[in-house]
């Protein structure tokens, strides 16, 4: 598999990761965009693999969820 092949499922199972997390803990989009000071098409885009989130952003979702930020990321590669 190729670098960009890699980034991309990265991305994807990022976003699925996060999905799946917020969905576990009942919190909208909406409210995890408010939580995090952002919009909700942004979380909408990390989700959908649209966006790379940076690593700070990252940590704010982490502790939107109340999770550790190497809870966020395990098992996605």
């Amino acid at each position: 598999m190729g670098q960009v092949e890699t980034k991309a499922q990265l991305l994807i199972n990022l976003g699925k990761h996060i999905r799946e997390l917020r969905l576990k803990k009942g919190i909208s989009q909406e409210e995890l965009a408010f939580k995090i000071n952002s919009a909700r098409n942004f979380i909408g885009s990390i989700e959908r693999a649209e966006k790379a989130p940076t690593i700070v952003t990252l940590h704010r979702i982490a502790r939107a969820l109340n999770i550790k930020l190497s809870d966020l990321v395990s098992g996605i590669d």
